[in-house]
């Protein structure tokens, strides 16, 4: 089943998250969902939150290898660099977001053991950035106050519902999911187009 993504101003993006505490049918129905909702809307990563369920659960899928976090955790972070990033709770907006190049962190899978993963370039991004979603936290908090006041209007116009997307983004899928691989090796500039994470 398809949801719909929140966007902006719905109270459910800025609550903390619950820990997991049961693995059962209903959490594997939710991940599937999950996948297809993210998918849908050609992103590479999604937080249970963004969905409306605060709930300590993220899926990430970069270069076709689709992970699952149940009540992730960073343990481990190095290195520092400055990506163009983009959300789809936020959808058409970009800015430039300084995190960690790399991260180790661990979390649950469907099965209920415990793993860890060494993560660099998109998809320790993408880690960091679900995991803010987990805290309530979005990337425009990582930007600097000068920066969310030239902003303001679009930030405005997202709380209104509507999309900063360009139509012919919207018109075009195979366009736009060829962006986003062109942005799965981390490798990202401030011309390209970031992958919605």
């Amino acid at each position: 089943m398809i949801h719909r993504i929140l966007h902006l101003g719905e109270e459910a993006l800025r609550r903390d998250s619950e820990p997991i505490t049961a693995i059962d049918d209903k959490l594997r129905v939710l991940v599937v969902d999950m996948f297809e909702t993210m998918h849908k809307a050609r992103g590479v990563g999604l937080a249970a939150p963004q969905i409306g369920i605060n709930k300590r659960l993220m899926i990430i899928d970069v270069d076709e290898h689709p992970l699952v976090f149940i009540n992730p955790e960073i343990i481990r972070k190095s290195g520092k660099e400055t990506c163009e990033e983009g959300c789809l709770s936020l959808p058409g907006l970009r800015e430039n977001v300084s995190r960690a190049t790399k991260v180790l962190a661990n979390a649950i899978d469907l099965d209920g053991k415990s793993f860890e993963i060494e993560a660099e370039g998109l998809l320790a991004r993408a880690i960091q950035h679900e995991i803010d979603h987990l805290d309530g936290v979005l990337f425009i908090d990582r930007i600097s106050k000068a920066r969310r006041i030239q902003i303001k209007r679009d930030l405005e116009r997202l709380e209104a519902g509507e999309t900063l997307e360009s139509p012919d983004a919207e018109d075009d899928p195979d366009e736009a999911a060829s962006d986003n691989e062109a942005n799965t090796s981390g490798q990202h500039t401030g011309a390209s187009t970031p992958a919605l994470i």
